[in-house]
């Protein structure tokens, strides 16, 4: 979700693996592009609440601002965690919207 809006179809089809080297990969079996993952403890950043235990879930992939994956490129708040899902926010420093992001494992 994007500032309300449902972008799953831009991302339909693809699977993202997190590789434990930090290396993040996508791929739907036609198209497929890498970035990189790390969880950091950033209890100074301005975007989010300032809970001292801010664990933020950071997402990059080198591609144009045009590029849907682009959308994913943030340092995102944990919600909630399983072993098969983990549910993502963000709350712009911008506009104020707030973005969620949710993986689900295969």
């Amino acid at each position: 979700m994007d500032s309300g809006q449902d972008e799953t179809t831009d991302f339909n089809n693809y699977n993202f693996t997190f590789n434990t080297n930090g290396t993040l990969d996508a791929s739907n079996g036609t198209n497929s592009i890498s970035g990189t993952w790390s969880v950091t403890n950033d209890s100074n950043s301005t975007d989010d609440s300032s809970n001292s235990n801010d664990i933020d879930f950071n997402i990059s992939f080198p591609v144009p601002e045009t590029n849907v994956f682009e959308d994913l490129n943030d340092d995102w708040d944990i919600v909630s965690h399983t072993d098969t899902v983990i549910s993502l926010i963000d709350i712009s420093g911008g506009n104020g919207g707030t973005d969620t992001l949710v993986f689900q494992k295969n």
